[in-house]
């Protein structure tokens, strides 16, 4: 039933494209430490090559896999088909955050459409190492009705220096304690 790919083909990289939600799993190193998945949406990934992917990393309550990153720079990204035939895409690899500061965050940024200002805190890459798919037989079917508007609201009541006090407070570490965003830019 799954198959193992030498990278990310054409037909992969329509099936992820299509996708309104993935899923990002991470860990600290160690046997201590809290495992994350996280639910991603949005118009929010894309395919950089048959061996690489980006994706926004939006402002929020919890920045494990920012942590995770730095400690050891494992990831998995995980596509569930929802609608049409069954199927679920897996992407492991090394990943890192770059945030805004770095010389590489303006470039890869200009790929995504735009977010509210301030919402977006990183660009996480992975270097993908390894390609995978399954069946998904037991994945329900799903009907996609629209992105959530929350987060964008969120963000602009929040505004400029709002983001900036809540990054600090709530994003430079993980909840096992681990150092997570390395700048509190200004937006």
């Amino acid at each position: 039933m799954g198959k193992t790919y030498e990278g990310i083909d054409d037909g992969l990289k329509a099936f992820i494209e299509k996708q309104h939600v993935f899923f990002v799993g991470s860990a600290p190193s160690g046997a201590d430490g809290h495992v994350n998945v996280s639910p991603k949406g949005l118009d929010s990934l894309r395919v950089l090559s048959a061996t690489q992917i980006a994706y926004l990393d939006f402002v929020g309550s919890g920045v494990e896999t920012i942590a995770h990153l730095r400690d050891n720079s494992r990831i998995c990204v995980m596509f569930c088909a929802f609608e049409g035939p069954p199927r679920i895409v897996r992407l492991h690899g090394r990943g890192v955050a770059v945030e805004p500061g770095n010389e590489h965050f303006d470039v890869l940024r200009a790929g995504f459409p735009p977010a509210p200002p301030g919402g977006v805190r990183s660009v996480i890459v992975v270097d993908v190492t390894r390609v995978s798919d399954s069946c998904g037989y037991g994945v329900p079917h799903l009907r996609f009705e629209g992105d959530r508007g929350q987060l964008a609201a969120w963000a602009e009541r929040k505004g400029p220096d709002g983001l900036e006090k809540y990054r600090h407070e709530k994003n430079a570490r993980s909840i096992d304690g681990a150092p997570a965003l390395k700048s509190q830019p200004r937006t």
